[in-house]
């Protein structure tokens, strides 16, 4: 009966620590509670797109470093010490600086095909390369501003109506450039002539006053002949 007892007692005890090594078993086999990352978190950058994003860093440095070495040839110690940045967007001026400004004499006046007329009279002379980009036709009204250190600067503030023709260009004994069409002829600046490589027989497109007549007339262009 003892025997019994005991051997019961020691079949408990064997079923128990038999329970209580898987209980251990498991808690060593359970997971750890630990976060995995995420994969929209995780970026993975190649080592080709790392040496190219350094190359382009490098080109941005260099190019900010030229740029600044250009702009400093364009203002002084003493200046960069004057100039002062107050707010964003807006910049002490210069003492002294007045390239935005241009004051002198102010004088309105006509052109007429080379030159400009003042209200006196007087003749004023446009530089040809000038006239002949801006394509002056003979009547426009003009200003010119003569500067404290004598220099012209001329602007067109006047233009009158113009109308196209197109006509042949010729050229006479004295080297002076025509264009007939109509059985009429207008003087041609020798300017715009050569801009455009004009010849004798070329098809040339003028412009000149839609009302009245003219000696002058401004090339629009020119339409070289095939040989």
């Amino acid at each position: 009966m003892l025997l019994k007892i005991k051997k019961d007692k020691e079949e408990d005890l064997s079923t128990s620590f038999g329970a209580r090594d898987r209980i251990d078993d498991l808690e060593l086999d359970a997971p750890e509670n630990k976060e995995e990352p995420k994969e929209e978190d995780t970026v993975i950058v190649s080592k080709s797109k790392m040496i190219l994003i350094n190359k382009l860093l490098k080109n941005v440095k260099e190019n900010n470093d030229k740029v600044i070495q250009l702009l400093s040839g364009f203002s002084s110690e003493e200046d960069e010490k004057r100039i002062s940045i107050s707010q964003v967007g807006e910049i002490e001026k210069i003492p002294g600086d007045e390239s935005d400004e241009i004051e002198g004499k102010v004088i309105e006046g006509v052109f007429d095909g080379e030159n400009m007329i003042g209200p006196d009279g007087k003749q004023y002379n446009i530089p040809a390369n000038y006239a002949s980009k801006s394509k002056l036709v003979e009547g426009d009204i003009l200003k010119l501003t003569i500067t404290s250190r004598g220099t012209f600067v001329y602007k067109q503030i006047g233009p009158i109506e113009r109308k196209r023709i197109v006509g042949q260009l010729t050229q006479e004994s004295d080297g002076d450039f025509l264009v007939l069409a109509d059985g009429k002829k207008w003087h041609v600046l020798t300017a715009s002539v050569t801009y455009y490589k004009g010849q004798s027989g070329d098809e040339t497109v003028i412009l000149t006053p839609k009302n009245g007549d003219s000696k002058w007339a401004a090339v629009e262009n020119i339409v070289n002949k095939t040989e």
